[in-house]
Formats: C-alpha cells, sequence, structure tokens
C-alpha cells in the first residue's frame, strides 16, 4: 500500500537561529522538543505533514540503541561535515511491523520498529505525550540521506490546527525533491520504500505520487531548471534538495518573507528560498495545479 508523505528533517547546527528563520518566514514554529538520545527539535506543522527543524543538542546522551544508531548519529555526522539541509525523508506508517516486513523482503530494511514518547507542549501551554515508532530503510547508492517511516501512537495529542496557521499562507506539502546525478538508479529504492508500484519516468528524472505529495528525484540540471537553484552533490547517490508548499497567493507569501528580511525571487509560477537563505534547505512555494 503505498505510503504517503509524513515528515522531513532539517539538520541544522544552530537550532534557535533555524527557528528564527523559519518564523521570519511566515511559519509558526512549536516549542523546543527534547528526545532522550540529545536530539532537540522544533516542528512546523501542516495537515498531516510536518518539517523537524533539528540538532543534536545532548551529543553525550548519544548511546548504542537503534534510535541514536539511525537517527540522532546520522544528524550530528551530516552536521559536522557541513552538510546543513534536509537530512531525512519520512513516510507516514499505518503498522510498523508490516513496514519492517515489506521493507526486509525488499532488501531495504535496517531495523525493527523503534519506539519512543517525548513531552509535547498544547496550544494552550500545557503538555502531553506523543508517541512513536519508526522503522528505517536504507537506499545502499544514498549513504547520507536518512529514509524512515513513522507511526503515530497518540495522533490526537499531536495534530493540532492551532499549530497550521502560518502567515506566508503556507497550507501543505505538495512533494519532497531530491537530486541524483542518475535519477533512475534509484527507481527500484523508490518504489518499495513508498509502496508506489507505478512510478512516473521523465527526462527529467523518476517520481512518486505518493498520497499527500509527490515524491521526485531530479537530475542538477533539471532541479535547476525546475527551481532556479543548482544543487550541490557530493557524487553520494540522492540527496534531499527541496521542499514544495502549496500556498494560494504566492504574491502575500512574498510580502511575509520580505517583511522578515528572508531572501527570496521568483521562477515561474514559483517563490522559492534558495538554501543559503534557509540553513542549506531550499523552500519552493507554489499554488497547487500549477504543473
Amino acid at each position: 500500500m503505498p505510503r504517503g508523505l509524513d515528515h522531513i528533517v532539517h539538520a541544522v547546527a544552530d537550532l534557535d537561529a533555524a527557528a528564527d528563520v523559519y518564523r521570519r518566514a511566515g511559519f509558526k514554529v512549536g516549542a523546543r522538543n527534547r528526545h532522550p538520545w540529545g536530539t532537540h527539535n522544533h516542528v512546523v506543522q501542516f495537515p498531516g505533514f510536518f518539517i523537524e527543524i533539528l540538532t543534536v543538542a545532548e551529543p553525550d546522551k548519544l548511546g548504542d540503541d537503534g534510535l541514536s544508531k539511525h537517527f540522532g548519529s546520522p544528524n550530528r555526522e551530516a552536521i559536522a561535515r557541513g552538510d546543513e539541509g534536509f537530512s531525512m525523508l519520512v513516510l507516514e506508517s499505518t503498522d510498523s511491523d508490516a513496514d519492517v516486513a515489506d521493507f526486509a523482503q525488499s532488501g531495504i530494511g535496517i531495523s525493527d520498529a523503534l519506539p519512543f514518547s517525548r513531552e509535547a507542549k498544547l496550544p494552550d501551554g500545557s503538555s502531553t505525550t506523543v508517541g512513536f515508532s519508526l522503522v528505517f530503510a536504507r537506499d545502499a547508492l544514498s549513504p547520507h540521506t536518512g529514509f524512515f517511516t513513522c507511526r503515530q501512537h497518540n495522533p490526537a495529542a499531536f495534530w493540532k490546527p492551532d499549530y497550521q496557521q502560518h502567515a506566508n499562507g503556507a497550507r501543505g506539502v505538495l512533494g519532497v525533491v531530491l537530486a541524483a546525478e542518475n535519477p533512475a538508479d534509484h527507481h527500484i529504492f523508490l518504489k518499495a520504500f513508498t509502496g508506489v508500484s507505478d512510478l512516473h519516468v521523465s527526462s527529467i528524472g523518476v517520481a512518486a505520487h505518493a498520497p499527500r505529495g509527490d515524491v521526485e528525484i531530479m537530475e542538477p540540471v533539471a532541479f535547476r531548471d525546475q527551481f532556479g537553484v543548482t544543487p550541490k552533490l557530493d557524487g553520494e547517490g540522492a540527496l534531499l534538495k527541496g521542499l514544495r508548499l502549496s500556498v494560494p497567493d504566492i504574491e502575500a507569501a512574498e510580502r511575509v518573507l520580505k517583511s522578515g528580511g528572508i531572501a527570496a525571487y521568483r521562477h515561474p509560477g514559483r517563490l522559492v528560498v534558495p538554501p543559503e537563505a534557509a540553513f542549506g534547505a531550499t523552500l519552493i512555494f507554489e499554488a497547487p495545479g500549477r504543473i
């Protein structure tokens, strides 16, 4: 069964500074959260999808457990390499055990289901507990990109409409974009990870039209043509480079970004915040249905 987009991890060295950029870009940024293995995050939430702005604030807490190994340490290593930006792609799960079995059968699985819980702040300032189970997969050709599924155990405590109202008008995710020298090399992995059997193959790359947004892998020149940014690649397979967000009014979004001092430019039908203005990530605002 196809898996929809759940969230994307944005790894940064300075969590406070990155959260400030997102706020000035017109996003509502949630409270600072802490994980038992030493990573801290802020969440920017949309209906059914969120951006996880993350740093490794307490590296001494990293251990040999699965969540340290597959989540904490890879993000620490990315930050240490100077690779701030989108580091991990996360798809939704309704059955973690089924994901483990599917990934094992496809030869991409690298973990059992890994559960954890943390404290979360509610809109009224009170606290609750949210819980998740993560199942990790690996694209052998993309060692610097993380992939996993996420099942929520207390979704009513996590998803809050109050957190999904953004001054820039962003209403939801349209897709994530990876860049690779040879997108076709990742065709088999993309099919196994997303559960989308009928991938769209074109001259610019390969795409899975998953629930709640597309997962696209493009050649660098196609990424530049589509978004006006030439992605930095290091020869390590497919790297997460862009996040496409839906806004009903690009002009209004542009005014919010300008008032917040966030550099952005127009690219046909789109408003793009380049990686140098967003801690290595490319944020793409577009009207739904423009393509």
